[in-house]
């Protein structure tokens, strides 16, 4: 492989991409950090470009992770195998209270280096301090949709300290690192956030022209807490609140009726699936496949690596194609090319980020290569299904934001591995010892 050293213009030569509407075999020009021509002939003129050989390569567009807390990674493995609320009230707020900005760092920054290693070029992000995880976004070279996610549960005076701090993150960082960090606000969730307090942050949205980020019904029992509270249901609460009256986007969104997802798909609200966060706390499983239908977009999300265990979109994806289809009945329910483009396309999408998510001309070069130099890849019957049911993060080997090279022979290029991996573990033994 040609070391590019980030050229303004450069080529792919000898390249397969899995472009989010068809393969193509040949060739694929980046200029100035976007797709200028991707088919199979060179275009004129390119045989004196810098060249990367794309021979052993699989080329697809990067993959979005529209809901995560990247800090969390700290708590992998800390609490396994509990229900939501116990979860949350027994394991993770309690050791969350103890985090400093030092250990948001350290853990975003494992967080972001596991994700650019295994693909993912986009991430949502929605937890505290902030500062520090835009810090580790912009020195990564990832690109970053980043939220204060807020928890209402306390004194008026610090309800407003709170959205203060929102609102100067998000005037501080939206448009920064060269555009590649954007911002929203959210309110944690309708259980966790008063209702006045979720119209403030609507208006904010409204003030600071950004989309609203939230959870929503993820489990059936924080459906009821809903409608014993307020006498509505969530959909129709966040509604009544004024929420989806900004472009909106909904993490889990496992328990809705029919109706609900009728709401939804009239508000243009997006959500994000999250199917290995669900099944491992046993959510349930989302109405995909009817959210699809209704045109509702759909997008792919981790959560958390304390609720995942990993952060690899790949199996996020393998998983949206299989479950659906489980539940259902139907093999048709959820195709390979829906579930890329899940992870893809309507990612972008769900975090309204345009010209992003397949490889085509005019788009973001946000791009990652897997070596399918490995038996899982033979035979070579079809590329798509191979990235959607064979492939998994591990098999990426160079991944690119903005045609930045990020990630050149499984190593992150602008972040020091073995000082995060050092850090992150000695900010959890910290945790553990205050």
């Amino acid at each position: 492989m040609t070391t590019t050293n980030n050229p303004k213009k450069w080529i792919v030569r000898n390249g397969v991409f899995v472009t989010g509407h068809a393969v193509v075999e040949g060739c694929m020009v980046i200029e100035d950090g976007l797709i200028a021509y991707i088919g199979a002939e060179e275009p004129e003129g390119a045989d004196e470009l810098p060249s990367v050989d794309g021979k052993g390569l699989l080329f697809m567009p990067g993959l979005v992770n529209s809901h995560g807390h990247t800090g969390m990674s700290l708590l992998r493995g800390y609490g396994d195998d509990m229900v939501l609320q116990a979860w949350l009230q027994k394991k993770m707020w309690p050791m969350e209270a103890k985090f400093t900005s030092d250990d948001v760092y350290w853990g975003s920054s494992l967080a972001i280096m596991e994700m650019l290693k295994s693909g993912t070029t986009t991430f949502l992000d929605m937890y505290n301090h902030m500062d520090r995880v835009a810090q580790v976004a912009e020195k990564s070279g990832i690109r970053a949709v980043l939220t204060r996610g807020v928890i209402g549960l306390c004194s008026p005076e610090e309800q407003q300290s709170k959205l203060a701090d929102s609102i100067a993150f998000a005037k501080n960082w939206h448009g920064g690192a060269d555009g590649r960090i954007t911002a929203m606000m959210s309110p944690h969730a309708p259980y966790t956030c008063p209702p006045a307090f979720i119209e403030r942050f609507v208006q904010a949205a409204h003030d600071l022209d950004l989309p609203l980020h939230t959870h929503m019904s993820e489990t059936a029992a924080e459906v009821q807490q809903n409608v014993n509270d307020y006498g509505l249901r969530p959909v129709a609460h966040l509604e009544k609140l004024g929420f989806f009256s900004r472009s909106s986007l909904v993490a889990h969104a496992v328990h809705l009726t029919d109706e609900e997802i009728e709401v939804l798909a009239a508000n243009k609200v997006a959500v994000s699936h999250n199917p290995g966060s669900n099944l491992k706390l046993a959510s349930g499983v989302a109405k995909v496949p009817q959210m699809l239908e209704a045109g509702v977009v759909v997008s792919l999300g981790t959560d958390s690596a304390a609720s995942n265990n990993n952060l690899d979109l790949f199996e996020e994806m393998r998983l949206a194609a299989l479950i659906h289809k489980g539940v259902s009945g139907d093999p048709t329910a959820v195709p390979a090319l829906e579930a890329l483009r899940m992870a893809t396309l309507y990612g972008a999408q769900s975090l309204y980020i345009d010209n992003l998510g397949t490889l085509e001309a005019g788009m973001k070069a946000d791009f990652a290569a897997l070596d399918v130099d490995q038996a899982h890849f033979l035979p070579r019957t079809d590329y798509l299904s191979h990235v959607v049911y064979s492939a998994a993060g591990q098999d990426v080997r160079h991944v690119w934001v903005d045609g930045r090279q990020v990630v050149k022979n499984r190593e992150c290029l602008l972040l020091d591995e073995e000082k995060i991996r050092f850090e992150a573990q000695a900010s959890f033994e910290g945790l553990l010892a205050r």
